[in-house]
């Protein structure tokens, strides 16, 4: 079983420990591909807009499913497929191949959320919000994080982390944890050189979407 040392503080560790256990060619576990996270949405046009007239994504595939409606999106990655989207979702979509493509994302919308919450409708727990904890953010990888970060700030997007921040109010750590005793200290000075290339922004339920350079300084 890998251990979980996280070895020195402010020291990048590739591979961890290396203490992972072999993976054989034998094992039950080869094939597996992580294909797609989902996020439960409140309403599809705002986030369809977000996820694909400012964030680049195009649609794979939706499915109505009668209570609720599925909509798959995927980035396509070549020139051939952005010229003809319509043959790269057909692509994709065909069942052996969407389960075996990465980086997919499903936007999950039940029937009626979009309702104002005083007409029954309701907030989406974003997973950083205390005390219901959990889900961190998607990280999308772009070619200028700052012309990104305009961009979608002149949309109305909110920017929850500006480039440059590296200090502990610019991560997803809350007082409220650090009123428990977890999570307590500084961000090492190592990983701010990291953290302060990256921003965050919020979706429009409030998850936190990262934006990561494409090249590191």
């Amino acid at each position: 079983m890998t251990q979980t040392n996280p070895g020195p503080e402010g020291t990048y560790l590739p591979g961890g420990q290396n203490n992972d256990p072999k993976l054989p060619e034998t094992s039950p576990t080869i094939g597996t591909k992580l294909t797609h996270s989902m996020l439960r949405i409140r309403d599809p046009h705002r986030s369809l807009h977000f996820y694909i007239d400012l964030l680049g994504m195009r649609t794979v595939c939706t499915m109505n499913a009668g209570p609720f409606t599925m909509y798959y999106l995927g980035i396509p990655s070549t020139p051939a497929d952005r010229a003809d989207l319509s043959a790269w979702a057909a692509r994709i979509s065909h069942p052996p191949t969407l389960s075996q493509t990465p980086g997919l994302l499903e936007l999950f919308h039940i029937h009626g959320t979009e309702k104002p919450v005083a007409e029954g409708g309701y907030e989406m727990s974003t997973g950083n919000c205390p005390p219901n904890l959990g889900f961190g953010h998607l990280g999308f990888s772009v070619p200028d994080v700052n012309e990104t970060l305009e961009r979608l700030r002149g949309e109305g997007v909110p920017v929850l982390k500006e480039l440059g921040d590296a200090g502990r109010e610019s991560v997803p750590l809350s007082a409220w944890e650090e009123g428990k005793g977890v999570g307590v200290g500084s961000i090492h000075a190592n990983y701010g050189g990291f953290f302060e290339q990256i921003a965050y922004v919020a979706d429009p339920d409030g998850y936190v979407i990262e934006l990561l350079p494409q090249n590191w300084r």
